[in-house]
């Protein structure tokens, strides 16, 4: 049949009958779900098959499963019905800015910090948005997720260079690895460390691609692998583990900001031979994307400014720190040199020990 005739016979409902009985494997299934007869699910896939002239599934006794034609039939229908809902928010939205729903995707350390930063910030402007929000590892939102169209958004950290045609990405920011420890750790205040000396500890490593980065570091400086305590996703357990002082871990340089007020961590000073990784926001490159969407991406940019300002001021601070402990380090030494004479006279007139205080500035 030609395409311009399938229009006037397709109706939406005949989409639901071929998503329900991909989605349950059963035109059985299919029909109770959908409140009709299973003749009427057989038809209806039936007459589609004999107008389009392919076969939409293949039969068993066990079931039925999607052709590739009926594969491509779904990922179509599934956007039509997914436009439908984005047209349906957007007027929603319209009429009342304030009120909205976005689903998103993003992994748990994400979600903790900048996700719930952006969050707060769309919250401030429109209360009543509401989030749907999906949680898993990046490569199931990114693979799988978003092109079945379930979340709209995928803030995810991007290790390497990323790039797919049916993807639309905004970086929002590249961060530094580090790696960081509880303040009760034996190294928190060593101020020279490196990473050959640490080969020993018990790490806590996230298994992710971020994670995978902290092996090539092992890697790259020809180093053997550390004993891996603890493999985890959960920013949250990674970092009640560093807190005991026993286990050496990693985190993004910027992504840690938003943890250093709950939990007690200090960021070693290493410089890992690892690249910066990138955080995005990842979108089908031909949706149409939701207001509410859009507001979330801007909110996430001005965040991701604030960071890098937030950052900026840190090691100005930290520099102008170091900087006067040195200034007090040259005073020190001038005071010692000035009490040397007289701590040799007080010793050579009196053979008593000399005080520690003493003792500390001639050292």
């Amino acid at each position: 049949m030609p395409a311009k005739h399938i229009g006037h016979k397709l109706k939406l409902q005949h989409l639901r009958v071929v998503m329900a009985a991909a989605e349950w494997g059963s035109m059985a299934m299919a029909a109770k779900h959908l409140t009709i007869s299973q003749p009427v699910v057989s038809k209806v896939i039936a007459d589609l098959e004999d107008a389009l002239g392919v076969r939409l599934f293949d039969r068993s006794p066990q079931g039925v499963e999607p052709t590739p034609y009926g594969r491509a039939f779904l990922k179509r229908s599934i956007a039509i019905f997914d436009n439908l809902k984005t047209g349906v928010d957007e007027i929603k939205f319209m009429a009342d800015p304030s009120s909205g729903e976005l689903r998103i995707g993003s992994t748990e350390p994400l979600l903790a910090g900048l996700g719930l930063a952006v969050m707060e910030r769309v919250w401030r402007q429109y209360p009543r948005v509401n989030f749907r929000i999906v949680e898993a590892d990046s490569a199931t939102l990114v693979e799988r997720e978003l092109p079945e169209r379930r979340i709209e958004l995928a803030l995810v950290p991007l290790p390497k260079a990323f790039s797919d045609v049916d993807l639309e990405t905004t970086i929002l920011l590249h961060d530094a690895l580090r790696v960081v420890v509880g303040i009760k750790s034996r190294w928190a205040h060593r101020r020279r460390i490196t990473l050959a000396e640490l080969v020993g500890e018990p790490w806590c490593l996230a298994s992710s691609s971020v994670g995978s980065l902290m092996a090539d570091a092992f890697r790259i400086s020809g180093l053997e692998m550390p004993r891996i305590a603890v493999t985890t996703t959960t920013a949250h357990l990674l970092f009640q583990l560093l807190e005991s002082g026993r286990f050496v871990g990693h985190f993004g340089d910027r992504l840690l900001q938003f943890y250093v007020n709950r939990f007690s961590l200090k960021k070693l000073p290493i410089e890992l031979p690892v690249p910066p990784f990138a955080v995005a926001i990842i979108a089908l490159k031909n949706r149409t994307i939701s207001p509410v969407a859009q507001l979330f991406i801007d909110c996430a940019r001005e965040v991701a400014r604030s960071l890098a300002k937030r950052q900026s001021s840190s090691i100005r601070f930290e520099l102008n720190h170091v900087s006067k402990a040195e200034t007090g380090m040259d005073r020190a030494r001038g005071t010692r040199e000035v009490m040397r004479p007289l701590i040799a006279e007080i010793t050579a007139d009196d053979r008593s020990p000399i005080p520690w205080s003493y003792r500390d500035i001639e050292k």
